[in-house]
This record gives structure tokens, sequence and C-alpha cells, in this order.
């Protein structure tokens, strides 16, 4: 763990090249037909044409096209040392915040901060802009929001834009809000793409202390001069590296222009990129910079190939492996949208109950479907990367990389939402023989 104040100089974080037992896991499969297709031929009925294309895919850019990058999808869970326990320098009675606040935290069953709750907390209560470097699944929402709260109740009017680059993620900081902050008497409110403006313009009109949204929507509601960010004092950038790959980066700087110039600013990613650098440097005012980054991949997350042989229907290989009793609540990552939603489709076809997450879907049919796999009424969650970051799933036990990914960096993100805090986990990669 580190804490320091921002550097302009400081180095582009790059991945460690961790590696681990290299055998590889090629189960049978049961009824399978030839072809090399990404998906089942046609007279296995599962689809009725092939999907489109990528930009992306093996032998086009993705990650994977080689043997020593396929090494890196494979590292066993192998315990050879005891890594000491943190024992973190607050308890969060400890904090000077508001006691209704203390009571909402210990009702939720907070005790003892996380890293980055333990050393962000502190600078967030002081006003100090805060860098905080830390994977998903860290405790960072209530990082930002335990100090927000408490200033906007001990500073009348005090207003909080919080901004995230999905719809789930921001839907799931609202219900974080929703239970620290309950009787308190204060409202917040999701703006979000993919859901009718309407109501989040009337919404907006009461005045929330805090308004959670994606950048497009939020610039929407500013061209409609819906928003007026002049009341704002303080800005969160929740998966600001996610919000950069997702081409948001005009639309970040647009809103935090809108912006006036003295405020507090929260900023929280997983890396730190050239880009990253110099939106820090151009909008935050000496940083304390946090770093509790220990490694690429968790190391509860057991991880492997499956090697798809010449003449092997993949599909098949993976309703297989889905039939088994340990695939418990699997999340399977997929290319493209309509490839994710076939995918889910033909699962379905075959009693492999499964519902899909992509950028095509509504904001509600999303919601419900994921809803619907963390409380167990699915076991398959069929998604493109719009679901690799940021969003809190308890109990995966699979991750499933049905198509490879773009880069390491989406590989990471992806195994990610399994193995999470205690929890142990695996994630298989398929790799198509040539």
């Amino acid at each position: 763990m580190q804490v320091g104040r921002w550097n302009h100089q400081s180095s582009e974080n790059s991945p460690s090249n961790r590696r681990g037992d290299h055998r590889s896991y090629a189960p049978r499969a049961a009824g399978a037909r030839g072809g090399r297709s990404a998906f089942p031929s046609r007279r296995s009925s599962e689809f009725s044409r092939p999907s489109r294309a990528p930009a992306r895919r093996r032998g086009f850019g993705s990650f994977g096209e080689t043997e020593q990058e396929i090494a890196k999808f494979m590292h066993k869970t192998t315990v050879t040392t005891s890594e000491p326990a943190f024992v973190p320098e607050h308890a969060f009675s400890d904090f000077d915040i508001n006691a209704h606040l203390k009571k909402n935290i210990e009702a939720r069953r907070y005790v003892s901060p996380t890293p980055i709750q333990d050393k962000a907390i502190p600078h967030a209560l002081l006003g100090q802009d805060v860098v905080g470097l830390a994977e998903t699944g860290t405790g960072k929402t209530a990082a930002f929001l335990i100090p927000l709260i408490d200033k906007v109740m001990k500073q009348k009017g005090e207003r909080v834009l919080i901004m995230a680059p999905t719809r789930e993620l921001a839907v799931q900081i609202e219900k974080e809000l929703a239970g620290f902050a309950r009787g308190l008497g204060f409202r917040g409110m999701v703006a979000v793409g993919g859901a009718n403006i309407g109501p989040q313009i009337a919404g907006l009109k009461f005045d929330p202390a805090f308004v959670i949204g994606t950048p497009g929507r939020l610039k929407d509601l500013i061209e409609r001069r819906s928003l007026d960010l002049t009341n704002f004092g303080t800005v969160v950038l929740d998966e600001a590296d996610r919000m950069l790959d997702m081409g948001f980066i005009d639309d970040m700087r647009l809103i935090l222009g809108k912006m006036r110039k003295e405020r507090h600013t929260l900023f929280f990613s997983a890396t730190m990129s050239k880009d990253i650098e110099r939106l820090i440097g151009d909008f935050l005012t000496q940083p304390i910079i946090i770093s509790v980054k220990t490694q690429d991949t968790s190391k509860n997350v057991e991880q492997d190939v499956v090697r798809i042989p010449r003449g092997k229907d993949k599909f098949e290989v993976l309703v297989e492996l889905l039939q088994n009793r340990d695939f418990s609540r699997v999340l399977v990552f997929g290319r493209t949208k309509y490839g994710v939603e076939k995918l889910a489709k033909a699962l379905s076809r075959r009693r492999l109950f499964a519902e899909s997450i992509h950028g095509n879907k509504t904001y509600g049919a999303r919601i419900r479907a994921l809803e619907a796999f963390k409380h167990g009424r699915v076991t398959v969650l069929v998604a493109t990367d719009v679901a690799a970051r940021g969003l809190d799933i308890p109990a995966v036990s699979h991750v499933i990389n049905y198509d490879l990914p773009s880069t390491y960096e989406d590989y990471v993100h992806r195994i990610g939402r399994t193995g999470r805090a205690e929890n142990k986990g695996k994630a298989l990669t398929f790799v198509q023989e040539r």
C-alpha cells in the first residue's frame, strides 16, 4: 500500500507477467459436431446464422494469439506462504463523522475499513483531493460515500456529482448511498442513458444532494439546461480508466469544465495511464495518491484454459461445463452484443437458463437480468465487457471467457468478478486450436 502526493512525472503502471502451472483443461465435448465457428453450426439448430465478424478477434487483435499470451490465462492457486493480514489504522467508529451516519454504518455491519477506506476516508474528510488506485471489489464506493455524506450533513447546501462508466454501476452506487444515508433527510438520484429522461429532469428540480450518472446522460442534461453544475462543490470520478476506455474523455472534460474551479475532487481508477495522468494534472489540486493495488489477478482465482480441438464445437464444450453442478453461478464473457444475446438464448433452449447484459438492452432489462443473476433465479449471465468492471456480484463461482478478451487488462477485469473478498473462484478461457 502506498500513500503520497501527486507527482506529474509518475510513470505508467505496467502489469506484472505472473505465470503459473501451464497445464490446460480440455474437457470432452459430448455430442460435439464438426466446425470451427465460434457458435454452433446451422445443423445444431442453436443459431439460425453466424454472428458478424467483430473488428477484434483471434488473429485480428485479440489477446491470446500466441502461446506466450495464452500462458497468462493459467495460474494455479497453490499457497506456499501465508500473507500477513491487513490491520487498519482506524475503525469506522474512530472517524469524526455524523453520529447517525455512524449508526447506519454499524447497521450495515461495517466494522473494520478495507485498505482503500482506511487510507482515503481521513483525507476526504479533510477536504483534500484524493486519487485512489485500486481494483473493483476493494470497497471504493464506501471510501467516497461515507466522507461525502458527512460533508453534506455538515455543510448546508453542499451537492455532490458522481460520474460512473455504466448504468449498472451508477445504480449500485445509488443503492449504497440509500443504505448509508437512511434517515438523514436528503436524497440522491440516478441519471443514466437507456432510461426515460423525463423523470430524471423532474428529479433534478428537487435539487438532490447527490447526482449519480454516466457521462453521456449528464452531458445531455447539461445541454438541456436541466443540470446546473455551478452549485456542486464536490465531484467523484469512479472507474475513471473505464470511462476513458469507453470514449468518454471529451464528455468528462466538458462536465468538469462546467463546475467551479475550486472544488473537492475524488478520483478512483484501477490503472494509471497517460490520459489518466493528464486528467489528474488538469482537474485535481495537490491530490493525495493512495495505491492499494497488490497484483494484477486475484490470488483467490484459479485460472486455466479450455483448448478446443479442431473439429470440436465450443458451444457444446460450454454446455458440458455448465451442466456440472460445481458451476453454480457463472459469468460468461462474449465479444459482441449480437453474439452475447444469441448465446444466452441458445443456452436457455438447452435448459441452462441464462440472461444477458450488453449495450443493446434497455436500462430496465439490464437491471432485471443482473438482479435475476444476483438472486439465483438464473445461474448463467452472458455479458460483453460492460460487466467486466464495477459490478458487485456476490459468489460468482466461475468466469468463462467464451471469446478472447481484446487486451490482458480486459482479461484481468473480467476474471476479477470471481474470487472476491475471501471467496475462491475459477476462470476458464476458451482457446480455439487452429
